[in-house]
C-alpha cells in the first residue's frame, strides 16, 4: 500500500487517475461505498438471471459486463483499503 493519502481506483487503466479513494476515510464510509457497488452488481446479475437473454444484443451484453466489471473492481479496491485499515499495527 502506498504512503499517499489517496489510492487510485484500478477499474480504469490510466496514467493520471481521476477517481481516488481517501485511505483515511472513516471505516463505515469505505464499507458503505464498497457495499453500494457490490449491491448494484448483485442486482444487475439478479436481473440477468431472471431474464431470457438468448436474443440479447452482443454490444448490450458487453456494455453491461463492462459496467459490472467497473463496479466490482471499485468495490474490491474499497474493500482492499478497508482490509488494510483493519490490520493490527
Amino acid at each position: 500500500m502506498t504512503n499517499s493519502a489517496y489510492i487510485p481506483l484500478t477499474s480504469i487503466d490510466s496514467l493520471i487517475p481521476a477517481l481516488l479513494i481517501d485511505r483515511n476515510a472513516p471505516l463505515d464510509v469505505l464499507h458503505a461505498n464498497a457495499t453500494a457497488r457490490v449491491l448494484a452488481v448483485t442486482q444487475l446479475m439478479e436481473t440477468f438471471s431472471s431474464r431470457d437473454v438468448q436474443h440479447a444484443d452482443a454490444i448490450d451484453l458487453k456494455q453491461l459486463a463492462t459496467t459490472a466489471m467497473i463496479l466490482l473492481r471499485d468495490g474490491c479496491d474499497l474493500l482492499n483499503v478497508l482490509g488494510w485499515r483493519l490490520q493490527p499495527t
